[in-house]
């Protein structure tokens, strides 16, 4: 790892090769703590490599968990990178709930908040949720109430033994990057938030060579999700859009509107709001921005203010919120 890591710092690059054999030592404990750290921070100082990005990601699907059964269920995963200091609510987790309440098969990969208060694992905690990587647990979950949650240390040993270094360090990791395109399930279907657009351009690269129907998202003013709080890039399989929140038929919100809060209790409480229909309209409409991506990217055949209709229904009817109290039966 020492030479690695002198080579990183002198700003070159790994091959494809080589970041798969790290990656691999790395969940094998092949390093400690600082090592460990050193490495998963250098991609702060400068940009990953197209083939770096390959090699651990190669590293990463090889060693989890199969559950490749699920993916007959051809799920969608909606989830953000994380990394962009916005300390937003669970947006994206709260999506997952407002698509599969509208019918759709969901198979959410997830973590514990690294960079911001909660995490998609902290909210399903905070919620009595015992995460598994029990395929019979997963795939009944999924036949049942249309959503699965992947608990991401639970399917990789990398993820399990780099998680108390990103809680440490509190920032931006490649983990951040990698999370998104190493769920077990390798959904075809995927809605992917991103903190900026050099790394949006990667990602439809690799989506196009992976045959996935997809939806890449990205808020001009940093947030890895439709944050309608200015315009937006979205980049899916019929091409790339620059969007206003107003050609949604949606209001402009405010940066502290989508505040996460102090603590995962705050957090988790504007998600119960949210799939009860007692959130503010700034908070609703940015889980509609994204449930409506990811309905979009099953029905392509539908606009995008058709498909946020659809979400729509699924927090008015109170489709969302029971769908959310049968997955916590299934999964408490």
């Amino acid at each position: 790892m020492k030479q690695i890591l002198y080579r990183l710092f002198d700003h070159q690059q790994l091959t494809r090769q080589e970041a798969h054999e790290v990656m691999t030592k790395m969940a094998e404990g092949a390093y400690n703590d600082a090592q460990i750290a050193s490495f998963i921070s250098v991609f702060l100082m400068r940009s990953i490599s197209l083939d770096e990005f390959l090699g651990f990601s190669d590293s990463l699907l090889e060693m989890r968990v199969n559950v490749d059964a699920l993916a007959d269920y051809n799920p969608v995963d909606i989830v953000g990178t994380g990394g962009d200091g916005k300390n937003t609510f669970n947006i994206s987790t709260a999506a997952c709930f407002v698509v599969a309440g509208a019918g759709y098969k969901v198979a959410k990969h997830g973590n514990f908040g690294a960079t911001s208060v909660s995490g998609a694992s902290n909210v399903m905690e905070m919620h009595g949720v015992k995460f598994t990587n029990d395929i019979s647990i997963l795939d009944r979950s999924l036949d049942k109430c249309n959503m699965a949650y992947l608990h991401a240390p639970l399917f990789n040993n990398a993820m399990k033994t780099v998680a108390p270094v990103r809680r440490a360090l509190g920032v931006r990791t490649v983990f951040n990057m990698l999370g998104p395109v190493v769920n077990p399930v390798r959904p075809k279907r995927n809605v992917l938030g991103v903190f900026n657009l050099k790394m949006a351009r990667m990602y439809y690269y690799i989506y196009q060579q992976k045959g996935a129907d997809f939806a890449i998202v990205h808020s001009l003013d940093g947030y890895d999700e439709i944050s309608l709080t200015g315009p937006f890039k979205l980049i899916n399989n019929q091409g790339e859009f620059l969007l206003n929140p107003d050609d949604l038929g949606l209001k402009m919100a405010k940066e502290e509107e989508l505040f996460g809060g102090e603590t995962p209790q705050d957090a988790a409480q504007i998600f119960d709001n949210v799939l009860a229909g007692k959130a503010t309209q700034a908070q609703t409409n940015a889980v509609l921005a994204n449930a409506g991506a990811a309905i979009q990217t099953i029905e392509p055949h539908l606009s995008l203010v058709e498909a946020i209709d659809k979400a729509r229904v699924s927090i008015e009817s109170g489709a969302a919120l029971r769908t959310f109290k049968a997955f916590l039966e299934l999964n408490s």
